[in-house]
């Protein structure tokens, strides 16, 4: 006969320390439909100026009701979003958090990010039966919240890296891109990194490929929209099958990872690239070790990947599952099995590691 075994001892001090941790993750969860709200609404930008505001005076430069915003203030209070002075029952948002709240495009922009939430909180019931079955979830299969908010999320990054550091950190291809080059943008998304080179190097030709339509619909209008469409070509492909030849220089940002074959998409840029062309892969920042990962930037990422990335590469032909934390050892193997016999991580940054890979 077998008998229960006892129950562990409770550490008391342990517990109420997990407590914590947890009551800030409720209050996080719940701030981030708070965070939404205030984007959606322009509430963070009409108090862009830094200058105090009381509820009444927030609700009518809105168009809102006055109770709503006194709740949503104290909330952002709370979380340290605004601050309250209590004399004259007014709320400031400060400078600093202005410029990652109300800012667009600002480095530090952080909207967009609380948009992707929004998507994986709508697509919680799928990922939930994704878990039993084993099975993949698209990234079409997405609520729009997440096409809209990564490229809101990633744009800034771009702006603040792409072609001041990322680009000049790998040899020889910003003198190319400034010459005239031929280039594709893998995985383009909406096409913020396509129109960012677009319009700092006007003597090169573009060409952006993604295999959902809905975002290349997107990225073709906002090419329009900004003045670039002349020298971009926005089509539905994917990474192992996008057309063209000759191309001086690749880029993939934020998605090899999600792919189902990475080392068959690397296979097809090596057979893609002229003799001295360059692939440039930006892929979120990760060591090695497992648990080098186990800290704040970390839990972003494998939440993110257990949400989003592990599920789109999944639904995908092989299904590799590498996840957003792969780490350079894993990714040195991935493009390697595509034929490349150059790899070196060229530049990073708290988020990012920027990687170089030459035939």
């Amino acid at each position: 006969m077998s008998t229960a075994s006892a129950a562990p001892a409770l550490d008391m001090a342990r517990l109420n320390e997990f407590m914590g941790k947890a009551v800030g993750d409720m209050g996080a969860a719940m701030h981030a439909v708070i965070a939404l709200i205030g984007d959606r609404l322009g509430l963070y930008k009409a108090m862009a100026d830094s200058k105090p505001v009381t509820p009444a005076e927030l609700a009518t430069r809105t168009g809102t009701h006055e109770r709503y915003i006194r709740e949503w203030l104290n909330a952002n209070a709370a979380s340290g979003y605004v601050t309250y002075d209590p004399a004259t029952q007014t709320y400031t948002l400060p400078p600093e958090q202005a410029f990652a709240l109300a800012v667009e495009n600002s480095p530090a922009y952080l909207p967009g990010a609380f948009q992707i939430i929004s998507s994986v909180f709508h697509d919680a019931g799928k990922i939930e039966e994704a878990f039993r079955t084993g099975k993949g979830v698209g990234w079409d299969e997405h609520h729009h919240d997440l096409y809209h908010g990564t490229e809101r999320f990633f744009r800034p990054n771009y702006i603040a890296n792409l072609t001041s550091s990322w680009i000049p950190a790998l040899t020889g291809v910003e003198e190319k891109l400034k010459a005239g080059a031929k280039v594709a943008d893998i995985g383009c998304g909406l096409g913020a990194s396509t129109i960012l080179m677009a319009k700092a190097y006007p003597k090169s030709r573009f060409f952006g490929f993604d295999y959902h339509r809905g975002s290349i619909d997107l990225a073709r209008a906002a090419a329009a929209s900004e003045g670039v469409a002349d020298r971009i070509t926005f089509e539905v492909a994917p990474a192992k099958a996008y057309p063209g030849t000759d191309y001086d220089f690749v880029a993939f940002f934020d998605c090899l990872h999600d792919m189902g074959d990475p080392a068959g998409a690397a296979g097809h840029v090596r057979s893609t690239l002229k003799p001295d062309g360059t692939w440039m892969i930006v892929e979120p920042f990760a060591e090695d070790a497992t648990e080098a990962n186990h800290n704040p930037v970390g839990r972003v990422f494998f939440s993110a990947s257990t949400l989003i990335c592990v599920p789109a590469s999944l639904a995908q032909e092989v299904g590799a599952a590498l996840g957003a934390q792969a780490g350079e050892k894993r990714l040195r193997e991935v493009v390697s099995a595509g034929g490349f016999s150059h790899f070196r991580r060229a530049t990073q940054t708290p988020f990012n590691l920027v990687f170089e890979a030459r035939p």
